[in-house]
């Protein structure tokens, strides 16, 4: 039985993966560091900011790590924001999935301040129950993040269903006791396989095509 949806954020509500990856080479350019960003997002999409920053600069403090990530952010916020878009087809799946009684929440890397500029410019007119980097917990593929949301939402791990773009927030899934369907925005379909993965889709209008939600028996129970 399905009772509740978990969405990652970036990669799989938004189309922002692009943009993500254009601010970390502005970032390591303003820093004077030479490396493979591509490389650095494989290694680090779905882990907090600052272990994003730990895993670039080694071993340095907090408050250092955390005045990176509020640089780095803002460069990617002003770069989306005037190309702003969602995954085609999320918000009209979201109402479907509402429509049905089921509860949604979200479990992201990104912090405060990713979350209010996506919320803002999706103009959702709610507030989605949020588990955000920058809550002390560790991220992915460390199923942290997606239990606290299933616990905020007070719904057992196997009755709910996470949506993620990137391999190690599947892993993630599998090691929280969730199903996940494979949003292949950002990454190809071979690499966000798993037995655990129900679909893997290049957007939402495939999943509402194919009447996924009726497929996987959600009830309103």
């Amino acid at each position: 039985m399905v009772k509740a949806l978990i969405f990652d954020m970036d990669g799989t509500m938004i189309d922002s993966m692009p943009w993500h990856q254009k601010s970390w080479v502005a970032f390591c350019e303003r820093q004077g560091l030479d490396i493979d960003v591509p490389d650095l997002m494989r290694r680090t999409t779905g882990r907090t900011g600052i272990e994003c920053m730990v895993e670039l600069f080694g071993d340095i403090s907090r408050e250092q790590a955390q005045a990176h990530v509020d640089e780095k952010e803002a460069i990617y916020r002003e770069l989306f924001a005037p190309v702003f878009s969602e995954i085609a087809g999320f918000k009209a799946f979201l109402g479907h999935a509402q429509s049905r009684g089921l509860s949604v929440g979200v479990g992201t890397a990104g912090d405060r301040h990713n979350q209010a500029f996506a919320y803002q410019r999706l103009s959702l007119g709610q507030t989605l129950h949020t588990v955000g980097g920058d809550e002390g917990l560790p991220g992915k593929p460390e199923p942290a993040i997606f239990l606290e949301v299933a616990r905020r939402l007070d719904v057992a791990p196997e009755h709910c269903i996470v949506f993620e773009d990137a391999p190690l927030g599947i892993e993630a899934a599998r090691r929280a006791g969730m199903r996940a369907v494979a949003i292949c925005s950002s990454h190809t379909s071979d690499e966000l396989g798993g037995p655990h993965v129900l679909a893997r889709v290049p957007d939402y209008h495939a999943l509402i095509t194919s009447r996924f939600l009726e497929t996987v028996h959600a009830t309103t129970a």
